[in-house]
């Protein structure tokens, strides 16, 4: 076997311009399937991520009662001991986000618009997604200063800028009224535009006097250390607090399950395009396996005729087209991956038409890659699997060759 090994190997290096080129076909198969993989799963991640930490968060706890009915009237007891629990029930949590999450109209002097009220940990909702860099005029609020921040499409519809005062007036537990007034003390620009068109934020602390729930909040956000641990983790929550008991513990999915039927429906069509695609690839790879074949068939007819088995030869053959194989997928991964690994620390800006319709849909106008593992080695043993199917060609030809006709070819 060792010396099929060294033939092989030698063989390959005989034409090294054959060699290159069909190495080179294997390397663009990878290199072309990986970035169609990876921007499409970095699109997908990009706004999960985004609806995740600025909407839903990926895991929340919240009343059994919340999810049927979202109103202050089953918002849930929360404290220093509720908050113990859940951070010892699985040490991959990394921290909690209290919120208090409701609907009020919000009112400047000459204008009424229905929005999102948020009352919010300033501190913590900015560890979770960064909020406060989103800022464009102002300052954010401290815990209990009675100010608040709106999204900068919001204060475009109620005419309103820094400094001015908005009354908040809507409906707090039990059916009590909740009123206030709030001067404003910041402008954000929401990543998601449709939030930002209807988003007032105001201190926790706030929220919970405005609407007479102190001590509650309407969600705690668990975010754990990885994201991709947000199932088990919220299973290990659901352990600690009971299945039966009064509180809820759901997934991202579980809240958003209109994002991912959509995904899943992209993932169909990119299924489809990708299968498309791997037909292209093992008709190109298939067309230099093919002219490689044909190139040596006098080669293969003088060996047949000094005494090498049909088996033998096409073993080596076999080789052969496993070590170009081989070497055109470790090319393609590394080739890939730096690729890759540029584009994601320095992900493509979109302008134009296509900047305002990723902007339209509350997203950054950006191409995002993903670098997830499997991406790599799926789509490497995918290539490779092709490669060794199509090379068994030449072995069925050099057991059905014709010396006579080879050896004058």
């Amino acid at each position: 076997m060792l010396l099929y090994l060294k033939l092989a190997w030698r063989n390959i290096w005989r034409n090294k311009r054959r060699t290159l080129i069909s190495i080179s076909s294997v390397t663009f198969a990878v290199l072309l399937a990986v970035s169609t993989q990876s921007l499409n799963r970095g699109s997908h991640d990009h706004m999960i991520d985004n609806m995740a930490r600025f909407h839903t968060g990926f895991i929340q706890v919240q009343d059994s009662m919340y999810d049927d009915e979202p109103s202050l009237d089953h918002a849930m007891p929360f404290d220093d001991a509720l908050a113990g629990r859940i951070r010892g029930s699985d040490n991959r949590i990394d921290f909690l986000i209290p919120r208090i999450e409701t609907y009020a109209l919000v009112a400047s002097e000459d204008i009424t618009r229905g929005g999102i009220l948020m009352g919010i940990d300033p501190e913590r909702e900015h560890r979770l997604n960064g909020v406060q860099d989103h800022l464009v005029e102002g300052r954010f609020f401290d815990q209990g200063d009675e100010t608040l921040v709106i999204g900068e499409r919001f204060a475009g519809r109620l005419n309103v800028s820094i400094g001015d005062t908005l009354v908040l007036l809507g409906q707090g537990r039990f059916g009590m009224t909740a009123a206030g007034k709030y001067a404003i003390s910041g402008l954000i620009r929401h990543p998601i535009s449709d939030i930002d068109n209807q988003i007032a934020y105001i201190s926790l602390h706030d929220a919970q006097w405005l609407f007479s729930a102190e001590g509650h909040v309407t969600s705690l956000l668990v975010t754990p250390t990885q994201v991709r641990h947000y199932d088990q983790v919220a299973e290990s929550i659901r352990r600690e607090l009971g299945h039966d008991s009064e509180f809820a513990v759901l997934t991202w999915p579980e809240m958003m399950p209109e994002l991912l039927q959509a995904i899943e429906f992209d993932n169909a069509g990119g299924h489809v395009v990708t299968g498309i695609l791997y037909i292209v690839i093992a008709f190109g790879l298939f067309g230099t396996i093919l002219t490689m074949t044909l190139e040596r068939m006098r080669e293969f007819g003088v060996l047949l005729s000094v005494g090498m088995q049909r088996v033998q030869l096409a073993g080596v053959v076999f080789l052969e087209t496993f070590f170009i194989s081989l070497l055109g997928v470790l090319a393609g991964f590394v080739l890939s991956f730096l690729l890759l690994i540029y584009f994601y620390l320095n992900p493509v800006e979109l302008s134009g038409d296509a900047a305002g319709a990723m902007l339209a849909y509350g997203f950054e106008p950006i191409l995002p890659v993903s670098l997830a593992p499997d991406l790599f080695y799926s789509q490497m043993i995918i290539i490779f699997l092709i490669a060794i199917v199509i090379s068994l060609y030449p072995a069925l030809k050099i057991i059905r060759l014709n010396i006579l006709e080879a050896a004058r070819t």
